[in-house]
């Protein structure tokens, strides 16, 4: 799992190169972008369904899930440039439109996981689950705002 976490460091250092210079193309970016939510999203599942209780409770698991996507969720959004409104994508207009509200929401979602990646290093079940719904609030908020159906 630490090498995983540090391939997933290293990625997110790459990531953090000009968004321009990734892309060649725009339907690269809504890739990438997609491809970064779903692992995320797989992850962030696996973190709820224990503070669910529909899977047993696992503090490792949990630790190792809450760091992933903690890491991940920086990617995402270096990938909504010029030119990716269009395509195979549900992105609003609204990202580029009201850019600062949708700058905020993703700064939302960050911290919120940055939280949710906190309350699993404790170990602890109840902070787990207060952290995982806080975060999934931002994600419904940004999701209600910004992505079309």
């Amino acid at each position: 799992m630490k090498r995983l976490a540090l391939a997933l460091t290293c990625a997110t250092l790459f990531a953090a190169l000009p968004a321009h210079a990734q892309f060649q193309k725009p339907e690269d970016a809504i890739k990438y972008r997609k491809g970064a939510f779903t692992v995320m999203a797989a992850h962030f599942g696996r973190i709820g369904a224990m503070a669910q209780g529909k899977v047993p409770f696992d503090a490792a698991a949990a630790q190792s899930n809450a760091e992933i996507v903690a890491t991940l969720s920086r990617l995402p959004f270096t990938a909504f440039v010029e030119g990716t409104d269009k395509g195979e994508t549900r992105a609003k207009p609204e990202i580029w439109t009201d850019a600062a509200k949708f700058k905020e929401g993703s700064q939302a979602m960050i911290d919120a996981v940055g939280k949710l990646n906190a309350a699993a290093k404790t170990g602890n079940l109840d902070q787990i689950k207060a952290a995982f719904g806080d975060a999934g609030k931002t994600c419904k908020a940004c999701h209600d705002n910004f992505r079309k159906e």
